[in-house]
């Protein structure tokens, strides 16, 4: 499904970055990034541009193509991974930041990925996360389908012990990122850190 989303020429959610990562992104410490389920590029291209060493994982082999098309065009390098998350091993104290941006996976890989992210964070680390709650299937401007792809706060706060929550809040907002994300959302945002 998602080669086939990212296989035509344009940007299937744009090359600009999510609004809320361009942000924050300050909010994570120098050191190597990871993006997770990262899609055609925008974010992790846009932290490489900031100065980070990132490393984009997707299942999607058109979309990490994008996201090296992306990275060449802005100068950049971004490492990209070709694996699926219920195989990618996050390792242990690795990463300054992990980004989710509307990474919706289904709940028990989400459980999964979402437990291992404390431990791979470096102390210090951030998570930067964005994803869509259940209410945005009142609005159909993106997202999955069905709720049980969606994150809520109190999600978040079960799946992610051991870090400590410096945002966490659920809120209406305009989102325009290509044609995959138009018009008012319904997201979830969190910024967590693992302690020093």
């Amino acid at each position: 499904m998602w080669d086939e989303r990212y296989r035509g020429e344009d940007y299937f959610y744009g090359t600009a970055p999510n609004d809320f990562l361009a942000e924050q992104a300050g909010r994570i410490p120098p050191g190597p990034v990871l993006c997770l389920a990262e899609g055609e590029g925008r974010n992790a291209v846009h932290l490489a541009g900031l100065g980070y060493p990132v490393t984009a994982v997707d299942s999607a082999i058109e979309g990490l193509r994008k996201t090296e098309r992306l990275a060449r065009e802005h100068g950049v390098d971004v490492e990209c991974i070709h694996a699926d998350l219920a195989d990618f091993d996050l390792g242990q104290d690795r990463w300054a930041g992990i980004v989710s941006i509307f990474a919706h996976l289904p709940p028990p890989l989400r459980r999964q990925v979402h437990g291992a992210i404390p431990k791979a964070l470096r102390p210090g680390g951030v998570l930067l996360l964005e994803a869509y709650t259940p209410a945005q299937l009142q609005h159909g401007t993106g997202g999955p389908p069905v709720a049980e792809l969606m994150m809520t706060a109190d999600s978040l706060r079960d799946e992610l012990p051991g870090l400590v929550f410096e945002h966490l809040a659920e809120l209406e907002r305009e989102i325009i990122e290509g044609r995959g994300h138009t018009g008012t959302g319904a997201v979830v945002q969190a910024i967590a850190r693992r302690p020093a």
